[in-house]
């Protein structure tokens, strides 16, 4: 309960770590969203974009280069990698198409790893920059940060409370009620975590790599969720649904559908590149190992519960995901089992969620079961 009610020094540190985790995380997913969600795409190997921008990132940084150039230098290298695995892989059958993905994520992993040269392989990168590290802003500066992040909560709440609101109208007539508590329970959420970001903010010299951090990532998340939700209102997001749906079609009505499955993996990766740098700044030291299948798998989860073709159940669904690793990582405390046993007990769990999730709403919370199954 201190999660939800204490401003203890800690625990105000450990939810700016969780909003941080959040906001990469669903960055992450946004672009696998845009390549599963909303192009059809199925990419098992979407780590491989993250671990691009990182190391990218990392070893551009290292060598003098500025932050901003060395973010995006990796963004691209990472987009460029998309350009490389669609010429290879997107004419090939969905499940080749999944197999061959998550191969190329393994071979870039293994790159890493074993080319020490450039790498240093096993003892990972460290001590590289990071950003807003020795800023010291005023008390004026960091009231302007707090209006800025009270701007990208104060949309997203009101967008939650209009939600709700829908939700409790239906709920006079005995539908919806379950949502309408949940939205309800999601704005409170929300609530808290805008306050436990501003009072970090206006706190910033307690820790300023970590709240440089938490700015910069709500910031990044905010301008890539409008980006690509102008992308998909846009004709060519619309060209990519048709893609989805029915690629004959599309290819009926003239278009070249392997450039725009090109284009949306290219994009994706570009987004997972961006991420990438944000996750090895908040790592602060990477490895190899920080780079396994599981993270992808982790963006398919948070993807599926939020809904996907929904840019905002994605983010929704990271919130989600990381909620639940806070909420379950003392269960020893709850249950009679050993503290090796919370892992596998974790795991199950979410397992049992997803289980729960396809049998009642398999479109996700957030997702639109009549667009997903059109032509089906």
């Amino acid at each position: 309960m201190d999660y939800l009610f204490s401003f203890d020094t800690g625990v105000i540190g450990y939810l700016s770590f969780l909003i941080v985790s959040i906001a990469i995380y669903a960055i992450f997913s946004l672009g696998l969203n845009l390549q599963w969600g909303f192009t059809g795409l199925i990419n098992f190997g979407h780590v491989a974009f993250m671990t691009v921008g990182a190391y990218t990132t990392g070893l551009l940084s290292l060598a003098g280069v500025p932050l901003i150039v060395s973010v995006l230098a990796g963004a691209v290298l990472a987009s460029l990698l998309g350009l490389l695995m669609g010429f290879s892989t997107l004419r090939l059958r969905e499940d080749y198409l999944a197999i061959v993905t998550i191969g190329v994520s393994e071979l870039v992993r293994l790159f890493t790893l074993n080319e020490d040269w450039l790498t240093k392989g096993a003892f990972g990168l460290q001590n590289f920059p990071l950003p807003l590290a020795e800023f010291r802003p005023t008390v004026a500066t960091r009231i302007g940060m707090i209006a800025i992040i009270t701007g990208i909560f104060g949309l997203a709440l009101w967008k939650i409370a209009q939600k709700a609101l829908r939700q409790f109208q239906a709920a006079k007539q005995g539908k919806q009620i379950i949502s309408a508590i949940v939205s309800s329970l999601l704005f409170l959420l929300g609530i808290r975590l805008y306050v436990v970001a501003a009072i970090a903010l206006y706190n910033y010299r307690d820790n300023q790599a970590r709240n440089g951090l938490l700015f910069l990532s709500l910031i990044v998340l905010a301008i890539v969720y409008w980006a690509i939700e102008r992308l998909v209102r846009s004709p060519w997001g619309r060209v990519l649904k048709a893609i989805r749906e029915d690629e004959q079609v599309a290819k009926a009505l003239g278009k070249n559908v392997f450039s725009y499955k090109l284009q949306s993996l290219m994009l994706g990766g570009f987004v997972a590149g961006l991420a990438g740098a944000f996750f090895a700044w908040q790592l602060s030291t990477i490895y190899p190992t920080n780079f396994e299948p599981l993270m992808t798998f982790q963006a398919w989860i948070i993807m599926i519960l939020g809904g996907a073709g929904n840019n905002a159940g994605t983010i929704l669904g990271a919130a989600i995901y990381w909620a639940y690793t806070a909420f379950t990582r003392d269960l020893e405390r709850i249950l009679p089992i050993a503290a090796d046993q919370v892992g596998a007990l974790r795991i199950m769990l979410i397992g049992l969620i997803l289980m729960v999730l396809m049998l009642f709403r398999p479109q996700g919370i957030l997702g639109n079961k009549d667009e997903l199954t059109l032509g089906k």
